[in-house]
């Protein structure tokens, strides 16, 4: 018997639309259900057993709305959680992670910035992968509070954004970096200005369209009796609603409702 699936991704906040941007364009018959933790947002500053917890909660909301695959579209919540989500639940469940190897692969200087959030910087997980992946390439990293909040609010051009930018990115850029990592995944909606910012030499690199491709592969693979949900997006967040919908629309490019997470999930 085929069973009609859904692709489920949640973020601290809106940033992983995103990833969802690039799981509608390799998927495009998903029926994609996305959760933006904005009560809790930035994840960056908040504990390890913190995020965990939330992540088993969005997690479990997911799948309650039918989603027999989970992408966690949050750098940090990844280094936090991910591991237990797997341990927890049998369903596929994909991770983000700042992209290092193909920025080592892409740098001709041999100095590769990353700009994440302080959470991801200090996690285990991303200490693994530059001791697996820099070899004599230097990586220099850049925390970046306030960037995602900018993000959250649909901030993405104003003087104030950019200051930003030229403060996080000028530490790196002096140090011989040619290859930028946005290691959220609130930074592409700002990857414009960081543009603008930086010049047209820099390299950006994000792993939404990895990730993406990826999820295709685990679902061929892990549920080969699965066919797609009718094509759809579903938004919840466990902010306020209306000013979700607002920010989502212009995040993901047409309007959208953006509905409540149940009190028990929010």
């Amino acid at each position: 018997m085929q069973i009609a699936g859904a692709i489920g991704v949640f973020d601290s906040g809106v940033g992983g639309l995103s990833v969802l941007h690039h799981i509608r364009n390799i998927l495009p018959s998903e029926r994609l259900i996305y959760v933006a933790d904005s009560a809790h947002v930035p994840y960056g500053d908040k504990s390890h057993p913190y995020i965990e917890s939330r992540s088993l909660t969005l997690t479990r909301f997911l799948i309650e709305q039918g989603a027999d695959a989970i992408v966690i579209a949050c750098n940090t919540a990844t280094a936090a959680a991910a591991q237990t989500l797997r341990d927890r639940f049998t369903l596929p469940i994909l991770g983000m992670e700042p992209a290092v190897k193909p920025a080592v692969l892409a740098t001709q200087s041999c100095v590769v910035g990353v700009l994440a959030t302080v959470g991801t910087l200090e996690s285990a997980r991303f200490a693994a992968l530059l001791e697996k992946y820099a070899g004599k390439v230097k990586i220099v990293t850049q925390g970046c509070p306030g960037l995602v909040e900018q993000v959250e609010r649909g901030d993405l051009h104003s003087l104030e954004t950019r200051r930003l930018i030229e403060r996080y990115t000028a530490p790196l850029l002096d140090q011989g970096a040619d290859t930028l990592i946005l290691g959220c995944t609130h930074y592409p909606f700002l990857a414009p200005l960081i543009r603008d910012v930086v010049g047209a030499d820099i390299t950006l690199v994000d792993t939404g369209e990895a990730v993406a491709r990826h999820l295709q592969l685990r679902i061929a693979s892990e549920l080969p009796s699965r066919i797609a949900g009718a094509a759809s997006a579903q938004f919840f967040t466990s902010g306020e609603a209306a000013q979700a919908t607002k920010i989502m629309s212009l995040l993901w490019g047409e309007q959208v409702t953006v509905q409540r997470l149940p009190p028990e999930f929010a």
